[in-house]
């Protein structure tokens, strides 16, 4: 993980972690203190992990933008789905399972815009879409695949009828 954008972000993100520790989450790994080696004014927020997050917390209901993980135990399938369509934002969401029905059905019912199957964070390469849905998208158009060739692309239609 390269450092964040800018100081003020460090502090967001790092006031988050804070925010997750205060508000009962159980953090599993900080990176709060990291450090690099000859770049100490960077702008670095090592790798930070949470288990129990609730979606009444701040980082269960929020968008961090930094390399935060929270995990949201449920205990069925129907649960999990529930808590996606409950939650206002919907950019990447991922199941593991061993389970080819719950992989399909977890998959079909997504709202979030990229769906990982027993794969951490859904970043598809650029021929596929990449961005998010409900209050996670902005603009019209995705940053990959074909609507990055539309945002350039100047379209006509030609309708012509001959006698």
């Amino acid at each position: 993980m390269g450092p964040v954008i800018s100081a003020k972000h460090r502090e967001r993100v790092k006031g988050y972690i804070d925010r997750g520790v205060s508000e009962g989450a159980e953090l599993l790994l900080d990176g709060r203190p990291t450090r690099v080696p000859g770049r100490e004014q960077g702008f670095f927020v090592g790798p930070t992990v949470f288990d129990r997050v609730s979606p009444k917390m701040t980082i269960g209901r929020e968008e961090i933008f930094g390399p935060v993980a929270s995990i949201t135990p449920v205990k069925t399938l129907e649960e999990a789905i529930d808590v996606m369509h409950a939650h206002p934002n919907a950019n990447a969401t991922s199941i593991f399972t061993s389970s080819g029905k719950a992989a399909r059905e977890f998959a079909r019912l997504a709202s979030a815009s990229m769906v990982g199957v027993n794969i951490g964070v859904a970043a598809p390469m650029a021929p596929f879409p990449f961005g998010g849905a409900k209050d996670s998208f902005f603009g019209d158009l995705k940053v990959h695949g074909r609507d990055a060739f539309e945002f350039y692309t100047d379209k006509k239609v030609v309708i012509s009828r001959w006698f």
